[in-house]
């Protein structure tokens, strides 16, 4: 696939913003690794043909920590919340992740091009096999921590994986499975203790070299693989590249994080998403920034608000549901230690939120879009005026347009699907492929356009508004669920003889999963409450248990098309309050 060209970064030059001072920080310092690649951004020079985001970013900032040129912040801070803390320079960082690779190559076998599937909760040995795994040209497969072990059977035959790391927790999910995985050849733990037939990483990679040589990489080479839901089948394998995750922040601008050096940015999205991966990996460090982790097993709003009164975090990057919690508090009794910055995306945020988050704290949510395919696509920047409903405007490399079902562009206000133009250039940051499938590759293109499946609209200042999905996608508390997964899981219980799965709202989450339900002729029950806990329950066994159906509605048939597909946007619109 083709990516920018110089005439076609020229142009782009042009959507830059402001030049501006954060701060008292030079929008471009000397030294910055950023300031490196200013005449590729202005369409000067070629995209370069090599690129390796540990070697030619990482490792340049860690000669710039050694010069002295750069603030004393940490590159990686990490809390538990129970007393231990972990935090490494950018020397530091390379020094242990070196270690790692060796681990991957020299331990495990692992070649360039191989699959390692990781599986672990917010702990720094993720981040260490992020980079060991950009050093040794692995594709990384996160997943998160709530998948059950068909999920992980999945996705390990799916990907052909060789090796997986994961925790004490999940390591009995993927023994349950091993024996049907034939790819699989390594079991990596992270724990401090031992269990049979897995390999200790910890204390694999304390005693390793750090002699470790990056290999050399193309721009289009893959670097991570995410599992993304869709609305019919299992969840497709996305394709991402060292230019689409790695070299794009270097050329897009300060667009949507705005960092320097001496930031402190936040995330507190899952590993398995590819928020985790552009807010806690690669955007943040390509400024230099310092990426801050709690543990966080789970999301409870006094924790977070007293995280960001004890620590100099000043940029916040949550889902929705997070700002919706964190508002019901009474906030007068806490006062952040140095938060200016604050950012939502995963689903739409409710104006009222932004309001009472302004009013309680003074700051503003600046909304981001974007997909597992294509990383950032609008934003609210920093600086610009914020529209309440709006996910602001398109972002730098991104030609992006509202269309109508025969890929022509509509005016401003008109209703239709958000798309990005992807030819004759395909622009660096939409994601290379789906594995293995090129019949979904091709159809995830309409004309000129990669077509988001997202409806919206675009008025005559540029900003954009989300109006739902064109599919049958839930995306809960940031979480895309596919019914045909949920569904699946359901019509494996003796109660059920069809079943349909749909979005329904919800004040905190935005929307959740509801189950409607035909029961079998066979099965009789006289306590459906119990029978929905039942039901419930299975879910959460059978498949990942953030997509157990919140709600459960018991019906006599469901609609159904002349062809007997049924008809879910009906069963979606009764929900919503459409019909």
């Amino acid at each position: 696939m083709k990516l920018f060209k110089l005439q076609t970064l020229k142009s782009l030059w042009a959507l830059k913003l402001p030049n501006r001072t954060f701060r008292g920080h030079p929008r471009l310092l000397a030294s910055d690794v950023y300031s490196q690649y200013e005449s590729v951004r202005r369409g000067e020079q070629e995209i370069p043909k090599y690129f390796n985001f540990a070697s030619d970013v990482l490792d340049k900032w860690s000669e710039i920590e050694k010069a002295g040129k750069r603030p004393s912040n940490p590159a990686f801070w990490w809390v538990n919340g129970k007393g231990e803390e972990v935090k490494w320079s950018f020397e530091e960082l390379g020094f242990l992740s070196r270690k790692v690779a060796n681990v991957l190559t020299k331990v495990c076998g692992l070649q360039k091009g191989d699959r390692i599937v990781v599986i672990l909760p917010r702990v720094p040995e993720w981040w260490l096999v992020n980079v060991a795994c950009m050093r040794a040209g692995i594709v990384l497969i996160p997943g998160i921590s709530q998948l059950s072990a068909k999920d992980i059977l999945y996705r390990l035959q799916a990907s052909k994986a060789t090796c997986i790391i994961t925790d004490d927790t999940l390591a009995p999910a993927v023994d349950s499975v091993a024996s049907e995985c034939q790819f699989l050849k390594t079991k990596l733990i992270v724990s401090k203790g031992s269990r049979e037939g897995w390999l200790n990483f910890t204390d694999l990679y304390k005693n390793q070299s750090a002699d470790h040589s990056c290999i050399k990489t193309r721009i289009q080479d893959s670097v991570i693989i995410f599992f993304t839901s869709g609305t019919t089948g299992f969840p497709k394998m996305t394709e991402h590249s060292q230019g689409s995750l790695g070299f794009r922040p270097l050329l897009s601008e300060r667009y949507w994080l705005d960092l320097t050096p001496s930031n402190v940015i936040w995330s507190t999205a899952d590993t398995g998403w590819i928020v985790a991966s552009l807010a806690s990996v690669f955007d943040p460090w390509v400024f230099g920034s310092c990426i801050f982790i709690h543990k966080l097993p789970q999301i409870e709003s006094a924790a977070i608000l007293n995280i960001l009164c004890r620590f100099p975090i000043d940029t916040l990057v949550g889902a929705p549901t997070l700002f919706r919690m964190l508002v019901q508090n009474d906030l007068s009794n806490y006062k952040f230690m140095n938060l200016k910055h604050c950012m939502s995306g995963g689903e739409p945020l409710n104006p009222e939120v932004m309001e009472q988050w302004k009013s309680k704290t003074g700051l503003d949510i600046h909304e981001i879009y974007g997909q597992t395919e294509t990383g950032i696509i609008c934003s609210a920047f920093k600086g610009t005026k914020i529209k309440p409903g709006s996910m602001g405007k398109a972002a730098p490399l991104y030609d992006v347009q509202i269309i109508d079902k025969n890929a022509n562009i509509l005016p401003p206000g008109q209703q239709g699907e958000i798309a990005i133009r992807s030819k004759p250039i395909r622009p660096l940051g939409l994601f290379s492929e789906y594995v293995d499938n090129p019949k979904k590759t091709a159809e995830s293109e309409r004309g000129d356009f990669y077509v988001t499946g997202d409806r919206g609209t675009m008025d005559e200042d540029g900003y954009f508004q989300f109006v739902g999905r064109d599919d049958d996608i839930i995306i809960s508390s940031g979480y895309r669920i596919g019914p045909f997964e949920v569904e699946s899981a359901l019509i494996e219980h003796p109660a059920v003889a069809e079943t349909a799965v749909v979005s329904s709202p919800d004040p905190l989450r935005g929307e959740v999963v509801k189950a409607f339900v035909v029961l079998s002729p066979t099965f009789s029950c006289s306590d459906l409450k119990s029978l929905t806990c039942d039901l419930q329950e299975h879910v959460k066994k059978t498949t990942a248990p953030y997509k157990y159906p919140r709600k459960v509605e018991f019906v006599q048939e469901l609609p159904k098309t002349v062809t007997g597909k049924i008809k879910r946007n009906e069963l979606r619109n009764k929900e919503w309050g459409r019909m």
